[in-house]
């Protein structure tokens, strides 16, 4: 079968606005997190998220947005856009460039796009509440388009005219790694040759703070403690949002148009918990088997696992429950490959942490070292064992397993190899 190789990434997150910026922070263990201004009140205890450095996007009104200047981006086409469209939009012109694609090699029937987010929360209210008190007619036509769950594969494929597969995927954490895992399929069964992954949220006040009511937000105020991914005083993730683009490539058209991938895309595997709506196995079992799926699945031994990059959010059961699947996969074998969570430094980023996880082992990967864990004090008993990073190493990593896990108990393993 076909290999698939990642050609091209573009990044508006938390810790920088493109590649150079992203890798820097990596490397320096850097983070994105500040005091949130809508968050500063006394009946709202969160009050950190990792902000998007740039851009204004609190508007309802897209044409009052303010972005970086290298961007142009016509009116007609920012109208029907939710905030994280608009991140991810500027992340695909990056992403385009990085690959070096022409336009025709973008638009034709064997380019396709997958994507992956929320929607977007505020626009949904707000014209839903504008629907009710002013009535239909008052409404934008566009608000539908903007606002819902694919609003993201919508704006994209009309405004870079994508002809190949088109589809938005949803299953929350674990979205975006999952459009990965498709599109690597489409590839690798000669469906098509070039596929776009596009992952984003708003990450404001309407996106971030419902999972307050679930009490898995961090409480911390100081924006150095807030997210500590293995620590034992970890009290919850810091929310997020951006965009994320990846170009994957058959390898057939990786050599036609000679470019230098990042790394393949080797291979995936999946599995579910079956357990609970909202929280993680507590032994790991869905991340384990999604894990054993994909090494079964690309013929990679544990033994060549040299970094995981975790899904780890800086939850009490989610981290550990993750450690338990790493100790299965690979403790009683006495392998230990280095592991960290870059939500450490980024917060957690949704259904697009997956995408924005695996454009950083990629990252990594061509840079040539592994990123620490950042914040860990006293890392949680459970842990122990386990190779946690607490500083930057400077190795390229032949194999990255990137884990993804979402509600309902959600599991995908990404497994990257060096090209």
């Amino acid at each position: 079968m076909p290999r698939v190789f990642i050609t091209g990434l573009g990044f508006v997150t938390s810790i920088g606005n493109d590649a150079s910026s992203v890798a820097a922070s990596l490397r320096e263990q850097r983070h994105g997190f500040e005091l949130y201004p809508p968050f500063q009140k006394p009946d709202i205890a969160c009050k950190v998220i990792g902000t998007i450095k740039g851009f204004s996007t609190d508007s309802v009104d897209p044409e009052d947005w303010t972005f970086p200047s290298r961007y142009a981006i016509k009116r007609e086409t920012i109208r029907s856009m939710a905030p994280h469209g608009l991140f991810a939009h500027c992340a695909m012109i990056q992403a385009v460039a990085d690959a070096k694609l022409a336009e025709s090699d973008i638009s034709n029937p064997d380019t396709g796009l997958f994507a992956a987010s929320g929607g977007s929360p505020m626009l949904t209210y707000y014209h839903h509440e504008r629907m009710l008190k002013l009535g239909p007619a008052r409404c934008s036509p566009l608000g539908i388009v903007a606002s819902i769950v694919g609003t993201l594969n919508f704006n994209l494929v009309a405004a870079f005219k994508i002809q190949g597969a088109s589809c938005g995927f949803s299953s929350a954490c674990a979205s975006s790694a999952h459009a990965l895992a498709y599109a690597h399929d489409e590839i690798s069964l000669g469906r098509q040759k070039r596929m776009f992954i596009a992952a984003g949220e708003d990450g404001n006040r309407d996106a971030i703070l419902p999972f307050a009511g679930m009490r898995t937000l961090s409480l911390q105020t100081d924006p150095n403690l807030a997210s500590r991914p293995f620590d034992v005083a970890r009290d919850g993730f810091v929310g997020t949002g951006g965009g994320t683009v990846l170009v994957l490539e058959s390898e057939d058209e990786v050599a036609r148009r000679g470019v230098t991938p990042y790394c393949e895309l080797a291979g995936w595997g999946q599995a579910s918990d079956g357990y609970n709506v909202a929280i993680s196995h507590p032994d790991g079992t869905g991340s384990k088997t999604a894990m054993e799926n994909a090494l079964k699945a690309t013929r990679i031994s544990a033994a060549e696992v040299d970094y995981v990059n975790a899904h780890a959010t800086s939850t009490l059961i989610g981290d550990i429950s993750e450690a338990r699947a790493l100790k299965s996969v690979f403790g009683e074998l006495g392998f230990r490959p280095a592991i960290s969570s870059t939500k450490s430094l980024t917060g957690h980023g949704l259904s697009l942490a997956g995408a924005m996880e695996t454009g950083f082992s990629a990252l990594l990967m061509r840079e040539g070292f592994m990123p620490g864990s950042a914040h860990i004090s006293n890392l949680d008993p459970a842990c122990e064992g386990l190779n946690i990073l607490r500083a930057t190493v400077n190795q390229s990593p032949k194999v990255v397993l990137k884990n993804s896990s979402g509600f309902g108990g959600a599991n995908v393993a990404l497994l990257l190899r060096r090209a």
